[in-house]
């Protein structure tokens, strides 16, 4: 099921005042996002980004909760492993500091594994090839003289306004990027780029994770980012070693039972 039919079962299943309220929120939503994409191609970053979208919104947090609902109902349902919802945070009030953040990481080097630099590629590709499409889109709904209701153009102008953003985005990282190539190193410690198996002492079972860029991050594929918890406690361990991750739910102890390279 994609995630706009998901959607609109999603909306069926509501009721009364509450569908009323969620249905522009979430189709705004799913515009931006794509209706026609899977479950499994969703990343928490992605997600986490779609409140730039707003700008200086005072009800953003309202705004936001339809959109949340339903990616809680996705969580509940099963199309998600975990609630993608918990990455939609208003963004903090010390703008100043977040935007000196961002031009730090603008000139830091982003390491990438050869999939997550070849997939970045083909995303870009794909984007730039989206844009006569949206130029279309957007001479046929201002054709429409009456922009006072005029839906197709306010899709439009989001669809655009988000494939613009993160073409920047993608261009600016692979500016930046260096690609890792070769297996781990001879002492075969985790690095980015490996997976690594997991034995989760208190549960009693085996996980299994690759560390990767976090633009590359996959929650569906198992694919955590390097500057994660999980992952900071993963780097440069080895076969034997036990690790601990400090969760909201508590620490988890976890015991490394392999260290491989992820091609």
């Amino acid at each position: 099921m994609t995630i706009g039919e998901s959607a609109t079962h999603y909306l069926h299943l509501l009721k009364g005042e509450t569908q009323h309220q969620s249905q522009p929120e979430l189709n705004r939503f799913i515009r931006w996002l794509g209706g026609h994409r899977t479950w499994d191609t969703l990343t928490s970053h992605e997600i986490a980004s779609y409140t730039d979208t707003f700008g200086a919104t005072p009800d953003l947090v309202k705004r936001l909760e339809p959109v949340k609902s339903f990616l809680s109902w996705a969580r509940k349902e099963g199309y998600t492993p975990a609630n993608l919802g918990t990455n939609l945070r208003p963004p903090k009030a010390n703008g100043s500091r977040s935007a000196s953040a961002r031009r730090e990481r603008a000139h830091e080097t982003a390491f990438l594994t050869q999939e997550g630099h070849q997939n970045l590629i083909a995303e870009l590709d794909t984007l730039k090839a989206e844009r006569p499409k949206i130029a279309e889109a957007l001479r046929l709904a201002m054709a429409d003289k009456d922009f006072r209701e005029n839906a197709p153009l306010d899709a439009a102008r989001d669809q655009q306004a988000h494939v613009e953003s993160r073409i920047r985005d993608l261009e600016a990282l692979l500016k930046r990027a260096q690609v890792m190539d070769g297996a781990p190193a001879a002492t075969v410690r985790a690095q980015l780029g490996s997976t690594v198996v997991l034995w989760d002492v208190a549960r009693e079972e085996e996980l299994r994770f690759t560390l990767v860029h976090p633009n590359e991050v996959n929650v569906a594929q198992g694919k955590v980012s390097v500057a994660s918890p999980m992952g900071r406690a993963l780097l440069d361990r080895t076969s034997g070693e036990e690790i601990e991750v400090v969760a909201p739910a508590g620490v988890h102890r976890y015991r490394i039972q392999g260290v491989n390279d992820s091609a």
